[in-house]
């Protein structure tokens, strides 16, 4: 049953007109694809260093794509991995592989073989499209263990004559034996199967979760899902027409799949594409192509405001700037703000949900909670329903801290041929998101942290991201990851890591003691770490799991 307080959203209250509208008809990203090339078909739609790919040739390169697949044998319904950095290849594969009636599992380039064969076997993945080097490297190996039975690769380096040797660091390789070049068969043309139009329902994607917690499983994303957010995410921006978005985010990651990708696409906008983020790359993009609207983590955000040639003007074009994946402290918000002029809208989202499912609004900003100073993510959508639910299943009062809860178009059926993980997840069809915050009574959702990331010292409950934010304010902090490492005494006691910002200098006594002044005394870190670097997943998300695992003697008391 549904309280009075939730099942009334507040939070339309703060949307605008255009982002309380009903949603368009359910469709694909195929359909948005032909609506734009009859209605703009010159139009640059990937912008890759110095080439340009309009409507129509992408169109065209994309049905080749799908002729190919499908002379191959592929059926509608199977499955193709795509394993690419941000290219027009992984856009050619991905609309190719939709036209031929598959489900796309994207898959992160940074895996390892392992890791790969996993999602190949488990998602019983028909046909592969990868880089060259990749499949010369370990793919061959990998995929010979595996249902893939049709292979395509691609060189990078195709479409573009720059060869920024900041990012293609490659040299192109030989076709391998038992591969067709993507490139190749996309120029060589032929239409797209017919009767194999994506429909709403059918998967568009199997994405599996990151792993930030255990063994990757596969969330099902429809058509439908996708187009519902990449629409929403859209509405409301008030950007120029058309839009140019910058690619950010990885695009096999479900929020540069959705909020850059989809939403550009659906928009008939403009997508520029650097092959993988690099910072001054990417301030050199957004001087050439003036973009309108990125999306990114925390941790890039970082990297960008850190370059040695970053100037105000870089960001001058920006309409919208977003940030999602990963907790977002108010100490960079207000920093980036001050040094560069936007102010960065925090997102919240997951697989699960095929990307967002709450952020902030357009004019406004988002509050910061005066008890634990969290900044809020945002607010739901209209059409999304967003509860806080304690240990037994009982919603909780605004300003209650529990279980965030998901109900809306945007949220996935299941995962991928797992019925225990399926229904402990999604009972009645409602994500249980696993994460810990609390709703105002306006509708401005706050993200306190992981349930599993708590930490229980003493008895008390500590939360990772509170330690954290403190630890931003700090002017030396670059980067900052709170665990409970084990405690004879304590059970559990706070450890932090660190990474400091350039020319800055620390030491860990330092930070400790800075927290334990503005902090419980049970929350302040006995124990900090200074990392060079800490690790990430390859869409920024800090590994907080790969820290915990670190062996005793890597850790340094102080």
């Amino acid at each position: 049953m549904t309280s009075p307080g939730y099942a009334d959203r507040p939070w339309r209250a703060l949307l605008n007109e255009a982002q309380r509208a009903p949603a368009g008809p359910a469709d694909s990203l195929v359909h948005a694809l032909r609506t734009a090339v009859a209605e703009a078909p010159d139009r640059t739609f990937l912008a890759y260093f110095d080439a340009r790919l309009s409507y129509r040739e992408v169109d065209e390169l994309s049905d080749g794509v799908a002729a190919h697949l499908a002379a191959r044998g592929l059926e509608r319904g199977d499955r193709v991995a795509v394993l690419l950095q941000n290219s027009p290849h992984f856009v050619l594969a991905v609309l190719g592989a939709w036209k031929a009636g598959a489900t796309v599992v994207p898959v992160n380039p940074m895996y390892k073989s392992g890791e790969v064969a996993h999602v190949l076997r488990d998602g019983e993945v028909a046909a592969l499209i990868c880089s060259e080097r990749a499949w010369e490297s370990y793919l061959a190996q990998t995929a010979a263990g595996s249902p893939v039975r049709i292979v395509l690769t691609a060189c990078e380096l195709d479409f573009q004559t720059r060869n920024d040797p900041r990012v293609l660091t490659f040299e192109r390789l030989p076709e391998a034996p038992g591969t067709d070049d993507l490139v190749a068969v996309a120029r060589r043309g032929g239409r797209a199967p017919e009767g194999r139009a994506p429909r709403p329902e059918d998967l568009a994607l199997i994405s599996y979760t990151s792993g930030t917690s255990g063994t990757p499983k596969g969330a099902t994303n429809t058509h439908a899902n996708m187009m519902y957010n990449a629409e929403r995410q859209g509405a409301g921006l008030g950007l120029p027409v058309p839009p140019v978005y910058h690619a950010l985010a990885p695009l096999f990651h479900i929020t540069g799949m959705v909020c850059q990708f989809g939403s550009c696409l659906n928009s008939a906008g403009t997508l520029v594409l650097t092959y993988r983020f690099e910072p001054g790359v990417a301030l050199e993009a957004f001087a050439e192509h003036r973009p309108h609207y990125t999306v990114g983590p925390a941790t890039a955000y970082m990297a960008l405001a850190a370059h040695p040639d970053v100037t105000r003007e870089h960001f001058a074009s920006f309409v919208n700037l977003s940030s999602g994946g990963a907790p977002v402290p108010p100490a960079l918000v207000e920093r980036f703000r001050e040094r560069f002029g936007p102010y960065i809208r925090v997102g919240y989202g997951l697989t699960e949900c095929s990307g967002p499912c709450a952020s902030v609004p357009p004019g406004r900003t988002a509050p910061v909670d005066p008890v634990s100073g969290t900044l809020s993510v945002g607010v739901p959508g209209t059409d999304t329903l967003v509860r806080i639910l304690d240990e037994q299943g009982a919603e909780v009062p605004f300003g209650e801290r529990g279980e965030i809860v998901v109900r809306g178009p945007q949220v996935v059926s299941g995962y991928w041929r797992r019925p225990d993980a399926t229904a402990e997840t999604f009972p009645d069809g409602e994500l249980r998101t696993g994460d810990i915050g609390f709703m105002d009574e306006q509708g401005w959702l706050y993200v306190v942290d992981r349930k599993k990331d708590m930490i229980n010292a003493s008895g008390f409950k500590v939360w990772p991201r509170e330690v954290e934010d403190v630890l931003y304010t700090h002017p030396a902090v670059r980067e900052a990851a709170v665990v409970g490492v084990p405690d004879g005494y304590r059970g559990e006691t706070v450890k932090a890591y660190v990474s400091v910002r350039p020319g800055a200098a620390a030491d860990p006594d330092e930070l400790a003691v800075y927290c334990k002044e503005r902090l419980a005394a049970y929350k302040y870190p006995r124990q900090v770490e200074i990392l060079s670097d800490l690790p990430k997943t390859a869409s920024g998300k800090i590994l907080r799991r790969e820290l915990r695992s670190r062996t005793p003697n890597e850790q340094q008391q102080i």
